[in-house]
């Protein structure tokens, strides 16, 4: 199982290193955190492929060790649109929010050990609900769902 450090640090060091596109494994937790980046605005697009390259065709034939998850990578005035990406919640110390605290971080008000979200900052939270596992933390709260904080962006 890949946990989410790998793929923040995966993203954070393909920004710096101004790459358009980068290839992660395809697994539920990466689509979700990914698709999450793209309504924010962090990343152009996503699609499914191999590690030849990005290809939906060959992805559907592709064994499960060969399948990965293209996302092109938004740069605006050849400068990258994600700053940072850092871990919240830790294998060693993982973060569960309540509602309250998650309205205390979204509205600018410190909770736990966690830092307020700032200007156009978000924050990946795992719930236990299936149809909605990966949420923003400010659409958590808005479906009223409690979960684990996983990493923020910005």
């Amino acid at each position: 199982m890949s946990l989410p450090h790998d793929l923040c640090a995966r993203i954070q060091n393909a920004f710096r290193a101004r790459h358009q596109r980068i290839a992660v494994n395809h697994t539920t937790q990466n689509l979700g955190i990914l698709t999450i980046l793209l309504r924010s605005g962090f990343i152009s697009t996503i699609t499914r492929g191999t590690i030849e390259g990005p290809s939906p065709d060959q992805f559907e034939q592709a064994g499960e060790a060969q399948r990965r998850i293209w996302a092109e990578l938004k740069h605006r005035d050849d400068r990258p649109v994600l700053r940072d990406m850092s871990l919240i919640s830790r294998p060693s110390k993982r973060v569960f929010m309540d509602l309250t605290e998650l309205r205390m971080i979204c509205s600018g008000r410190r909770a736990q050990t966690i830092k307020p979200l700032g200007m156009g900052e978000i924050a990946v939270v795992k719930t236990r609900d299936k149809e909605n596992e990966w949420l923003e933390a400010r659409e958590a709260l808005q479906l009223r769902l409690t979960g684990e904080v996983i990493c923020r962006a910005q």
